[in-house]
């Protein structure tokens, strides 16, 4: 989100040399503790589960839930992932539900048609990899996926399954993950295994193997013993996460995932498409810090904080004569030597809206309600909800209408007594004092001497309407390119 005029006015009035790193370190602290956490839990709401409020089978409050008591813990990446794929229990925090896990909820609407899309998320969130199109036939790009291993990497979700609870009637409350012992598709539980058909009609079969070639036990049954106290059995969900966790893409995924989140773009786009196919620009600096992430115990905040104050975040985004070539908007691969303006996410934007216009001291709760219906519509206008770059604000039709048009806009520029608008002109500041106040809360700076110019022209223009007139200033800073481009 943007800053707040008090955070504004804190960082500017700071000489020190270091207050940048003062005020990461800040950011990252106690001091910012719950909203980092609910900062981050929406991000990765979207990112697990999109954002699609129809979909029954997930509960976005018990996701975000975990989410945001796991980075307010800040738990180390691996463990937060392998927390999400091995997850069981109730996905809500409802009356009825006692076993609740809202880690459940990434896997809990994706286990239909046999997993195939907790297949394909799993590989292209946490490994940087697209198997999606090798359930039919090996990936048309990448030699290193074959439609085996989507099969293989397939078999290991066989043993879960999501019950749906209902309330009484045929509404679905929520929804309970299990894990069940699994016969396979040719009735042998001791080898369980799964059929897919090639494109030429040739049926194949499939065990658990993960994608580096590592085989585990085929056997389909959970872990037991028998009478004599042999051991029998395996998690085959467990296993999966032990491999991931391991694999050396994890890291590599979320530098990728967390540098394209700072800087606009990764080292490959897409980002969750490594391999021959699609090389990393930078890939020694994608390597090193993968390999420091693993020595720091895959310290999100530590990552974080090495990407916010390296040379390529503080750069400006002014395209001079050493930084034109630097075009990765035109499809050239990115040097980062330049900071590229780039659209807020809807998330960011709703916040932002919120923080300029000081509407953001509700209940949690509710406030939280609120995001989401926006966002639904959200999701309606700007095309998809796969949390990728087209859900960003690109300037099309729908998207303009909805932000010029929309709900939060017209909230955010009403001139209520109470609201933000309202005591910026009501108050005791000279007009030349309410615009700068007016640009400082919208954009962090102060209007240049053409852009006070043409405000006060329009306020002598509206000479006895001067409260509308600061609205339609406001109204203007808000639907601005400098507003809705991080820059």
């Amino acid at each position: 989100r943007i800053p707040t005029l008090a955070e504004l006015e804190d960082y500017l009035k700071t000489r020190e040399r270091n207050r940048a790193t003062r005020l990461v370190d800040r950011l990252l602290g106690d001091d910012y503790a719950t909203e980092y956490a609910r900062h981050w839990a929406n991000v990765w709401t979207t990112i697990l589960i999109g954002r699609d409020t129809n979909n029954r089978m997930v509960d976005r409050d018990g996701m975000r839930l975990y989410l945001s008591e796991s980075f307010k813990a800040n738990v180390p990446y691996d463990r937060f992932v392998e927390e999400l794929l091995t997850a069981t229990g109730d996905n809500a925090d409802r009356e009825g539900a006692e076993q609740f896990n809202g880690a459940t909820n990434f896997l809990s609407g994706k286990l239909a048609d046999g997993g195939i899309q907790a297949t394909a998320k799993t590989a292209q969130i946490f490994l940087g990899l697209q198997v999606q199109c090798t359930q039919c036939h090996n990936h048309p790009f990448n030699s290193g996926v074959k439609q085996n291993q989507f099969w293989e990497l397939n078999a290991f979700f066989r043993q879960a399954r999501s019950l749906r609870r209902f309330d009484g009637g045929r509404r679905v409350a929520w929804v309970e993950l299990v894990d069940e012992d699994f016969a396979g598709q040719g009735g042998n539980p001791s080898e369980a295994e799964i059929y897919y058909e090639l494109r030429n009609g040739l049926v194949k079969v499939a065990y658990p193997v993960f994608i580096d070639g590592t085989e585990i036990p085929r056997s389909g049954l959970l872990p037991g013993q028998l009478p004599d106290g042999e051991p029998y059995g395996i998690n085959r969900r467990k296993e999966l996460a032990r491999l991931v966790v391991s694999s050396p893409l994890l890291p590599k995924a979320i530098v990728n995932r967390l540098w394209a989140h700072f800087l606009g773009y990764g080292f490959t786009k897409p980002i969750d498409d490594f391999g021959d196919h699609n090389r990393p620009t930078h890939p020694v600096l994608l390597d090193g810090l993968a390999e420091r992430l693993q020595q720091y115990s895959y310290d999100l905040k530590s990552l974080m904080r090495w990407i916010v104050l390296s040379k390529p975040y503080s750069l400006s985004s002014r395209i001079e004569a050493g930084n034109k070539p630097d075009a990765p908007q035109l499809g050239e691969p990115p040097r980062f030597a330049r900071f590229y303006p780039r659209q807020m996410q809807a998330e960011q934007l709703y916040e932002s809206l919120l923080t300029a216009t000081q509407a953001d001291q509700g209940d949690a709760a509710e406030a939280a309600r609120q995001r989401d219906r926006w966002l639904s519509q959200f999701v309606i206008a700007f095309g998809t909800d796969e949390g990728d770059d087209s859900t960003t604000f690109n300037g099309s039709i729908p998207q303009v209408l909805m932000l010029f048009n929309g709900e939060l806009i017209k909230t955010a520029t009403k001139l209520d007594r109470g609201g933000f608008l309202s005591d910026v002109a009501s108050g005791p500041l000279r007009n030349r004092e309410k615009i700068n106040v007016l640009y400082l809360a919208a954009l962090a700076r102060r209007p240049s001497a053409v852009e006070l110019q043409e405000a006060n022209r329009l306020l002598l223009a509206r000479k006895g309407e001067a409260a509308e007139a600061l609205q339609d200033v406001w109204w203007a800073l808000l639907n601005s390119n400098e507003f809705i481009l991080n820059h």
